[in-house]
């Protein structure tokens, strides 16, 4: 049995003023970055390198030894090196044994090697207490202090007195470390600095395709129907006209894919008889993604509701405004008011107000700052019940806005069209 005093440091946390001494095998920006926010956080640094002399770009306060006089001063080592070049750990074996080894490596592709690199260096340095950590934030955050973005730290790892103990020098750090488990979980750590905006992919892709269905139908039936057989130029209609339809129509459509796939998998556990079974993959990823649903259905809210409020001063409505009151004044004609649309539009417009209001509600509780300050009840409270009477009230606004239109053969004159071109090939 080894009883080198190196290989037998206690690995507690300090609860001293003073904080204990960590080793970093690496001086790359990383390493570098990682020292620096170290010994500002009251811990001594130690670098291992392969030339043990200091350098302008390393902090002044820290050591540079080799990695084997490095290694032995420190319990705790930082690996910032890339995966390539862990075999010169292997004579180190003796040294490392005991240790708390935390691997902050990356991967250039997503699942690159069947094998973590965590999973790997602790087949490698089988006498080490490995931890994967830190490979979820950047140099420069680390380096310029860490935004919302950026704060958060993954940590895993199979003993849990090791994890515990970074996981402490992250909060030191003024970080947040997130425990995902067993080292099993490092291969989906190490993936997900890879992945770019995974959980926003499908709202964002389901937005573009909506938007531009609703755009292309929308520019043919108010602008190129219009041109080519009543010889009236409405081009201008792409600017406002159109995006405020189609910013609605979006927005309500997300609304309702945020609710949708709970209906289905309360349906799917009545027809199975259990709520313990798995859901199918893709209503599970849709499941998965409803909070994104729901904030890109209020950025198209949102843009509806700015679209609306510049509509009194586009110069297509105050013209259409002054030539009906010059039209009345001519023909000494005066419009009666009716009482039923003046109901019609204020219902719709305070139904709108009501729904966006809740709309941003919703979004505003979904931030995790507020969401951690609510209790479960009080959350689910706010994103189910609120949520369906916001649906509810949104829908009723946009068809107490329609009314009867739909009942009108003009809003369907691009379908009108293509089904009499059809009926005349035959």
């Amino acid at each position: 049995m080894n009883t080198n005093p190196s290989n037998i440091m206690a690995l507690t946390s300090n609860t001293s003023n003073k904080k204990e001494t960590v080793c970093i095998f690496g001086t790359g920006d990383f390493g570098r970055a990682l020292g620096y926010r170290m010994i500002q956080s009251g811990y001594s640094v130690v670098f291992g390198s392969r030339q043990a002399q200091t350098s302008s770009l390393i902090p002044k306060d820290a050591e540079v030894l080799s990695h084997a006089e490095a290694a032995q001063k420190a319990a705790i080592i930082i690996i910032a090196i890339p995966r390539q070049h862990y075999n010169f750990l292997t004579p180190l074996a003796e040294i490392l044994h005991g240790k708390v080894l935390v691997d902050v490596s990356n991967n250039l592709k997503l699942n690159q090697y069947s094998q973590s690199n965590a999973e790997y260096l602790a087949q490698l340095i089988p006498g080490a207490k490995v931890v994967k950590a830190f490979n979820t934030v950047s140099a420069w955050a680390l380096q310029s202090g860490p935004l919302d973005a950026s704060r958060q730290v993954f940590v895993c790892g199979d003993d849990k007195k090791a994890k515990q103990i970074v996981m402490d020098i992250v909060r030191a750090l003024g970080l947040t470390p997130l425990d995902q488990g067993s080292l099993l979980a490092a291969q989906e750590i190490e993936n997900y600095p890879l992945q770019l905006f995974p959980m926003w992919k499908f709202p964002i892709f389901l937005s573009l395709g909506l938007t531009a269905f609703f755009f292309f139908y929308s520019l043919t039936r108010d602008v190129i129907y219009p041109y080519v057989y009543e010889n009236k130029d409405f081009s201008f209609f792409i600017a406002i006209s159109i995006p405020n339809r189609i910013c609605p129509i979006v927005a309500l459509i997300l609304l309702a894919l945020v609710y949708l796939p709970g209906v289905l998998a309360a349906i799917i556990q009545l027809y199975r008889g259990t709520k313990y079974s798995r859901f199918p993959d893709g209503l599970d990823k849709w499941m998965l993604c409803r909070k994104q649903l729901g904030l890109v259905a209020l950025a198209f809210a949102f843009l509806h509701v700015l679209y609306t409020l510049i509509i009194p001063i586009r110069y297509y409505v105050r013209w259409r405004m002054n030539s009906g009151v010059l039209s009345q004044a001519l023909n000494n004609r005066t419009d009666p008011f009716i009482n039923t649309y003046g109901w019609l539009n204020d219902s719709y417009l305070a139904l709108g107000i009501l729904g966006f209001f809740l709309f941003v509600l919703l979004g505003i509780t979904s931030l995790p700052s507020v969401s951690n300050s609510v209790n479960w009840r009080e959350f689910r409270f706010v994103q189910s019940k609120l949520g369906y009477l916001t649906l509810i009230l949104c829908t009723a606004h946009t068809l107490v806005y329609g009314g009867k239109q739909f009942l009108n053969v003009s809003s369907y004159r691009c379908l009108s069209v293509i089904l009499l071109l059809m009926a005349r090939e035959r």
